[in-house]
């Protein structure tokens, strides 16, 4: 780690703590795609570290608002790991300081703890859709402007947000973004009438929560309020979620019958902001959902 950042990291933990903190080690760890990663051994106990030069200049700190936010959300159903303090990209790195979480194993009991911890999760409400600040999907810059109503957010800030930006790069032709626009004009109508805005992790597939000795944790958010079968989207694209999980899931807080037939069309955001991301055959899939739904 570069000399001027763990200065700045020891800087604004000692603020933060309202006295001197002093980094004895720091060891290199997995931080994702995006991100370098850390463990940091100081005088006052073990920290996670990740930083980045080569970002958004507010991404750190909108991840640590998600944390603060799910921390609300979760009280004791879930661990979110505490943020010590994070800094913006100025002339140096933007950077995150959270606890640090001691790996656990998954106990037998640990997918029903995830599951309950999220159904709950799912009973804080907002009045409206979105989020007090823009935040990010990943790399993706997340429109979360307040809208009364799931359809409008769903599709103005999430689906049509995203297809402009992939538009700018010039990877939709004018016949494909028309077909998207159909499908627009007609999710109103697939779409529950009677959505409640609760919080939800937003990215949550099973590299963003992980097994620790306090229980199942969420890590690495892109909150923000929106019906909570928004959550489900990602979450079933990859798999690594059991079906005891569900099972746990539905005995605190019950989908409704029918969600995994709007599944599909709440994936298509995830589908496209990997397309923009990625590029590949996203693209194709994104449509291919399209044309079935129109």
């Amino acid at each position: 780690m570069p000399d001027l950042l763990m200065k700045e990291v020891e800087a604004l933990m000692t603020m933060e703590f309202a006295e001197k903190v002093k980094v004895i080690s720091a060891k290199l760890i997995g931080g994702g795609c995006i991100n370098h990663a850390m463990k940091l051994d100081t005088n006052r106990g073990q920290y996670f570290l990740k930083w980045n030069s080569n970002c958004a200049p507010d991404l750190f700190v909108r991840e640590a608002e998600g944390l603060n936010e799910l921390s609300k959300a979760s009280e004791d159903c879930l661990k979110i790991p505490k943020v010590i303090c994070a800094k913006e990209v100025d002339d140096s790195p933007g950077f995150l300081v959270q606890e640090y979480l001691q790996t656990g194993i998954n106990n037998g009991k640990t997918d029903e703890m995830l599951g309950r911890g999220l159904a709950n999760m799912h009973n804080y409400e907002n009045s409206q859709f979105g989020f007090f600040e823009t935040n990010y999907c990943g790399a993706t810059v997340q429109n979360n402007l307040w809208k009364k109503n799931w359809a409008d957010f769903f599709v103005e800030n999430r689906l049509r947000f995203l297809v402009h930006l992939i538009e700018e790069k010039g990877l939709f032709s004018s016949g494909e973004l028309k077909l998207f626009d159909k499908l627009f004009d007609k999710l109103p109508s697939l779409l529950p009438q009677k959505s409640k805005a609760v919080l939800i992790h937003g990215d949550l597939w099973s590299g963003n929560y992980m097994n620790t000795s306090d229980g199942p944790a969420l890590i690495d958010p892109a909150v923000y309020y929106a019906d909570r079968e928004m959550e489900f989207s990602i979450l079933t694209m990859f798999g690594g979620f059991s079906n005891r999980f569900f099972q746990a899931y539905n005995e605190i807080n019950p989908l409704e019958p029918d969600w995994q037939e709007r599944n599909r069309l709440y994936q298509l955001y995830h589908i496209l902001n990997h397309y923009y991301l990625f590029g590949g055959t996203y693209g194709q899939q994104a449509l291919s959902i399209s044309k079935r739904f129109i």
